[in-house]
């Protein structure tokens, strides 16, 4: 277990929290100490939900280990069922709790409660929170989606109805997963397709008992659904579509797969399809910044759509392709090597930092970590992933999937650069009488006017110093800080890299401006 000040995945407790978080009318029981009770606070604060997770803790306290700790759960455990009354109930430990090996499943079933109690195993300094909503779905799914039907017995309700599907895989504080949903339920309705459940979000425990009559499953989120996907094949045969319908290439060959395994006609749907992605990528503007080089970070889904999507549908380069989800190494690093890269797999926030230093891209996609990684290097960046914060759950719909889902990432992805660019051409004309007063309007600055006249503007700019490797300092002079900021944004980082390079080859301990055009003349060789 390592301590570290930002975190790509929280313990499994807090997968598990998610899929319940997500349902209806399910319970969870987690036998946790004081202190480990904090998860309240990401489904009301920072998803913004209006009510409170449906989680029972035992929060038992220092003092409580020379006693009996096993009856503090049951005791606790009775109570919920008492207060809340719910279809199901799940219950677990968490990572301090499961050092204490109380058994909270024996536990509960030696209350003999009069619903289904879901036991889930999760080791905490093992697993993290994905496969801990991965591994609580499928253990609901395979508890209460019922026992396989006779062999050759037929679907329930199959005759005389439309085809018939389940979405699986959509959860509480999921990236736009809420409006992943309605994208693609409208999607599926104007093919033909009516939703049999729609799991874990907004399903309840009769729901999961319902997954069987449907004709075929659709995986939206591989990490949460795939293996309860698989379940659900082997049990009642069901067939999956697997294709993740983010960007428009993607969206197409879901709506195909769909419509094979439906049976129904996939035209009037693919010719009447809405998205202006692919105009808008060949509009002029999208021209001038096709090849900028891209940086993409984040959970698996996200990270395998943004890449194919960068390099097939925007024109962009993908210089760097990651994941903190180890569970899907190996399909990264395939795509990656697609690219001619190599996968970055780590859940260390400071090794994707310093992958982003070392390429120097013109975009970075990424979660929220990447965000503040960017904005810290100067720059454009767009959030792709979990986790995220406040302002990327947004009230309006705004969905990452479907063909409304790639405009969203159009605007997403291509406005940071275009703003970008405008405040480079405004730095550009600056010193013209014409623009004296302007300023980006997307950065809410004063006028340079307003801003010469102010006393803060007389102080010097301060040096910067940049740590290049151990021991090694390298400065930059405030008038080389400011002619560096002249040149373009989109090559600046590495006229950066490359000034800080040549001056630390040659010992120089503070950059100037002659050794800014120096070096330029040096690599320009």
């Amino acid at each position: 277990m390592q301590l570290t000040v930002w975190t790509y995945e929280g313990p499994p407790h807090i997968g598990a929290m998610r899929v319940a978080t997500a349902m209806r009318d399910l319970h969870y029981v987690l036998h946790a100490p004081q202190g480990d009770t904090y998860a309240d606070l990401l489904f009301t604060m920072i998803e913004r939900r209006s009510q409170r997770p449906p989680v029972t803790y035992t929060t038992f306290q220092a003092r409580d280990l020379g006693a009996d700790t096993a009856e503090i759960f049951k005791r606790a455990a009775a109570e919920a069922y008492a207060r809340f009354r719910p279809q199901a109930m799940i219950v677990g430990a968490s990572c301090t709790a499961e050092l204490i090996q109380d058994d909270p499943g024996g536990l509960a079933r030696a209350l003999d409660l009069p619903i289904p109690v879901v036991p889930l195993e999760l080791p905490a300094y093992q697993k993290k929170e994905n496969w801990g909503a991965s591994e609580t779905f499928y253990r609901l799914v395979r508890a209460l989606s019922g026992p396989a039907p006779a062999p050759g017995a037929p679907r329930p309700g199959a005759g005389g109805r439309r085809p018939l599907c389940n979405i699986l895989g959509p959860t509480a504080l999921g990236f736009r997963h809420r409006d992943d949903v309605a994208e693609i339920t409208g999607l599926l309705g104007r093919l033909g397709v009516d939703v049999n459940v729609t799991a874990p979000l907004g399903a309840s425990p009769a729901d999961l008992g319902r997954l069987g009559e449907a004709d075929f499953n659709v995986v939206l989120y591989p990490e949460i659904a795939r293996a309860a996907a698989q379940h659900l094949q082997k049990t009642f045969g069901q067939p999956m579509v697997e294709t993740v319908p983010i960007g428009v290439g993607a969206t197409r060959r879901f709506v195909a797969e769909v419509a094979a395994l439906a049976g129904v006609d996939p035209g009037p749907v693919l010719e009447g399809a809405p998205s202006r992605l692919p105009w808008y990528a060949r509009s002029v503007d999208s021209t001038y910044l096709t090849g900028k080089r891209v940086f993409i970070f984040g959970d698996a889904t996200h990270a395998l759509s943004a890449a194919r999507i960068a390099a097939t549908e925007l024109g962009f380069r993908v210089v760097g392709l990651g994941t903190y989800t180890r569970e899907f190494a190996r399909e990264v690093r395939a795509e990656a090597a697609l690219h001619g890269i190599e996968a970055l797999i780590t859940d260390d926030y400071l090794d994707v930092e310093a992958a982003i230093q070392a390429v120097q891209p013109e975009l970075v996609l990424g979660t929220q970590m990447e965000r503040h990684v960017a904005k810290r290097l100067g720059l454009p960046c767009a959030v792709i992933s979990a986790p995220v914060h406040v302002q990327d759950f947004p009230a309006r719909t705004s969905p990452q999937m479907g063909f409304e889902g790639a405009n969203v990432l159009f605007d997403t992805w291509v406005h940071p650069l275009m703003m970008g660019l405008e405040e480079h051409l405004l730095g550009m004309f600056r010193e013209d009488r014409e623009f004296s007063d302007a300023a980006p309007s997307h950065l809410g600055g004063k006028p340079r006017a307003e801003a010469e006249r102010s006393p803060a503007a007389a102080e010097p700019e301060p040096v910067t110093t940049v740590t290049l490797a151990p021991g090694q300092i390298v400065a930059w002079a405030a008038e080389a800080e400011k002619e560096l900021r002249k040149i373009p944004f989109f090559v600046r980082g590495k006229a950066r890299a490359n000034t800080e390079r040549y001056a630390r080859e040659r010992a120089l301990p503070l950059i100037t401006v002659e050794t800014l055009y120096d070096a330029k003349a040096h690599f320009g060789r």
